[in-house]
């Protein structure tokens, strides 16, 4: 008996043994085995590794960019409706409540004192503004400033541990990358969807007055207003603003405003409460065969190049008072071409106000060289030239 008892200890513990190293080595034999006597046969695919996430997600550029993106509501006096009948919508959503109404933006915080980038049509005339972090922390923001032209506002909250997003050199950006737009569209929560960048310097689109955006068909939708654009390294490429579209909703084309002006206006609206540009007051309009004929101009190619015309020029202003007239056409500011109306506006607003530079014009038929000193450009609520 004694015997038999030995032999069966040895085997109990060799079967322990041989179960110990399978259960440890490989534990899907022993699911395997359990669910085929239950008569169903499944496979079970092992934990995956934080750090070792399929070929091609983009987790990792979510995980570290989304914390820093915030939900924005406020309420304000009256109601705006942002959409109409403009295909060019403003991706800001709001309830139709005509006594108190409300809205639904995102922003995006960008210092560890608690600054805040979002869109100006997101906070505008607003009451009250709320920021809610993706931990689900709630504050009240201030608005440091707001800049319409480029549609761009700066808030700042007071709050400790603030998850800060990385900016990035929109320089480094090519037409094809990939990139996310992440923010709360129709106010359902954090949303992080993918797309590329489908061009770069959009302009003359008519949505601000200022413009140099990114083009992307990331998804984006009403309440992304504000929210990051960003690479697939996690860093700040872009705010989002604006999408085309005839329904209001995703139609894979949306824009956002590049880093580089955001931080700029930024930048201006820490130190002087505003953003300041040059300004000389006339009013452009694009060179084309109708307006050359119309003041006697060469057509473009044969004598005149390129240049913008201008058709009215602000009595006692810069460039009334430097010689420009209706009908000249400029071709250079500060020695840079200018080949349209969104280079002019953006070549003047680089001037600095009161320093006197040299414009270039087309006039008739002969070329004229003046020396203009451009002024501050005037504040405004809405876009103008």
């Amino acid at each position: 008996m004694k015997r038999y008892w030995l032999l069966f200890s040895q085997w109990v513990t060799v079967l322990l043994a041989i179960w110990f190293v399978i259960a440890t080595l490989q534990p899907e034999w022993l699911n395997r085995a359990s669910r085929s006597a239950g008569g169903v046969t499944l496979l079970q695919a092992p934990h995956a590794s934080p750090n070792n996430r399929s070929a091609g997600s983009l987790s990792t550029p979510a995980r570290l960019a989304s914390p820093a993106v915030v939900s924005i509501n406020t309420s304000k006096n009256q109601s705006h409706t942002a959409k109409g009948q403009d295909p060019w919508f403003k991706f800001f959503h709001g309830e139709q409540d005509e006594q108190n109404p409300a809205g639904l933006g995102s922003g995006v915080i960008v210092s560890a004192e608690g600054h805040i980038l979002t869109n100006n049509h997101v906070i505008e005339d607003a009451d009250d503004i709320e920021v809610v972090l993706s931990d689900g922390r709630k504050t009240l923001a201030k608005v440091i400033g707001s800049d319409p032209e480029t549609d761009l506002a700066l808030l700042k909250i007071t709050l400790d541990k603030l998850p800060v997003i990385v900016l990035g050199q929109i320089q480094d950006m090519q037409v094809g990358d990939i990139v996310l737009a992440i923010g709360n569209p129709f106010g359902v929560g954090q949303t992080v969807t993918s797309g590329i960048v489908s061009a770069l310097g959009r302009n003359q689109l008519g949505i601000n007055t200022f413009e140099n955006f990114i083009q992307t068909d990331a998804a984006i939708n009403p309440g992304n207003s504000g929210g990051a654009l960003v690479d697939v390294n996690g860093h700040l490429m872009g705010i989002n603003t604006a999408i085309y579209s005839r329904s209001g909703g995703n139609m894979g084309i949306g824009f956002a405003i590049p880093i580089s002006t955001a931080k700029q206006v930024m930048q201006d609206l820490l130190k002087k409460g505003k953003v300041i540009r040059g300004w000389i007051g006339v009013e452009p309009q694009d060179l084309s065969a109708e307006l050359a004929q119309t003041f006697q101009l060469p057509a473009l190619g044969q004598g005149l190049p390129y240049g913008v015309v201008i058709t009215g020029v602000l009595k006692n202003g810069p460039a009334a008072t430097a010689g420009i007239r209706p009908g000249d056409v400029i071709v250079k500011v500060a020695g840079q071409p200018v080949r349209n109306v969104s280079e002019l506006l953006t070549q003047v607003a680089g001037l600095k106000p009161g320093e006197p530079t040299e414009v270039n014009l087309w006039r008739r038929q002969g070329e004229v060289n003046l020396r203009l000193t451009p002024a501050e450009r005037p504040a405004v609520n809405k876009p103008r030239r």
